[in-house]
């Protein structure tokens, strides 16, 4: 299948599933207190519903426009603006008849479903595949820096090791980039010696601007071949794919990032390359590029193969079912923590990191492209956390802003009128709706014109 197919897939399952239990957050408690529910639907159905039945007092369907969902609570000031029912008197099985309190406990119960749901996915992840975690004491011989452009915005080049984000030792490597994300220091070792360096302001707009290479700190990795093309000098040599290369004329290299100064050495010139195949040394005459390539393909090296080899040493934590659940909740509260964090810099427009915010092809873009299930969850729980840090901000339209509206009752004594909440909620709209387009239309920026 494509596999923006299967992004695509992947990405409404997840969608509907986060969807679909959010709302049960709001109806379920709204059902307990016997306030009625009027709709619950899975995506909008402006003007129309692909389905829809009543069963009960409630019409369930599914809507055309998989923009979110929504349940429709009687009497209550949501995004269907209902101002003729809000006219009438009040029923007693009307939202707004219900004390506070209870009022309080329904808008809360979808953030609430949200963050639960994270922390079951989390552990049944962890219980069942464990935690692979890279230590950074354990890489040998520092980091490769991909794109030195960026390292040198950073103060950091192949082979530093990293030490600390803001003074906190990096325990991780497999973190470093959502602590650069969010850092704003970074403690490095360099030739023994220890160096400490600000990161410039606006470092994530530049991560931004070289997106294809935004993530650009990996362990060192061995020299595979992983195809040679037929345009290539060396098509014929003998190289072949899955070949180590381990010396270039007479330097012998450990690493990747070693080749380049090795081949300048014989620029335009014929050499002899060693590598290792399937356990034996094999010598093969080649010719060096003017550009100082064997015009070959790097072969993809995963962690693991990395473990094995020798070249790092992964740490893999197994749980038993009552240890992965603390676990689980721990990496909930780290997501939740890291993405307020990313939040804090998005608002600053020094940072320039909303230049990142990204829509709904952004969003489907973060699941794999094949029936990984392991990677469908994570990336479900992490949509998870993010969907109910979103709606329990204060924005009227938001359960945050029905939170804080009811909030300000329970302390004042006072109730909002029924025609502030109406324009609060329309301004809310407007803005949530401003977001959609902004978000969306960088998405439409970067597919034109990066």
């Amino acid at each position: 299948m494509n596999p923006i197919v299967v992004k695509i897939i992947l990405f409404i399952l997840s969608l509907s599933i986060l969807i679909v239990l959010h709302e049960f957050g709001h109806f379920i408690p709204a059902k307990l207190f016997k306030t009625r529910v009027e709709k619950f639907f899975l995506f909008f159905d402006v003007k129309f519903a692909l389905f829809k039945k009543k069963i009960g007092e409630t019409e369930y369907g599914i809507g055309w426009l998989p923009l979110g969902g929504y349940v429709k609570i009687s009497g209550m000031i949501d995004e269907s603006m209902d101002t003729e029912q809000m006219a009438q008197e009040p029923q007693p099985w009307e939202f707004r008849s219900k004390p506070a309190w209870q009022r309080l406990i329904i808008m809360t119960g979808g953030v609430i479903v949200n963050f639960i749901l994270a922390a079951i996915i989390y552990i049944g992840l962890i219980f069942t595949y464990g935690e692979y975690t890279l230590p950074t004491d354990k890489i040998k011989d520092g980091v490769w820096v991909t794109d030195p452009e960026l390292g040198a915005e950073l103060g950091i080049r192949t082979g530093d090791k990293i030490l600390a984000i803001d003074g906190n030792p990096l325990e991780n490597l497999d973190r470093i980039g959502v602590e650069l994300i969010n850092g704003n220091s970074i403690t490095i070792e360099r030739d023994g010696k220890r160096i400490e360096k600000d990161m410039p302001v606006d470092f994530i707009s530049k991560m931004i601007e070289k997106e294809d290479r935004a993530a650009f700190i990996f362990p060192r990795m061995p020299f595979y071949i992983g195809g040679i093309p037929e345009k290539s000098a060396n098509y014929n040599s003998g190289l072949q794919a899955k070949d180590h290369v381990i010396r270039i004329g007479t330097q012998e290299i450990t690493y990747f990032d070693e080749a380049k100064a090795a081949l300048e050495q014989y620029k335009g010139r014929a050499t002899e390359v060693e590598v290792i195949r399937e356990g034996k040394h094999v010598q093969i005459p080649v010719q060096v590029s003017d550009t100082a390539t064997l015009g070959v393909q790097r072969g993809r090296v995963e962690l693991k193969d990395l473990d094995r080899l020798g070249y790092i040493e992964l740490k893999h934590t197994e749980y038993g079912f009552f240890e992965a659940i603390p676990a689980g909740i721990k990496k909930g509260v780290t997501t939740l923590v890291d993405y307020v964090k990313n939040m804090k810099k998005i608002f600053n427009p020094d940072t320039g990191a909303y230049k990142g915010v990204g829509g709904f092809g952004t969003i489907a873009n973060i699941f794999p492209d094949t029936f990984d299930w392991e990677a469908f969850w994570d990336r479900t729980a992490l949509l998870s956390v993010i969907l109910g840090f979103m709606n329990i901000l204060p924005i009227p339209a938001l359960d945050g802003g029905h939170v804080m509206f009811l909030l300000y009752e329970m302390v004042t004594g006072r109730k909002p009128s029924d025609k502030f909440l109406e324009y609060a909620t329309l301004v809310g709209f407007v803005l949530l709706i401003a977001l959609l387009l902004f978000a969306n239309g960088n998405d439409v920026y970067k597919w034109l014109f990066k």
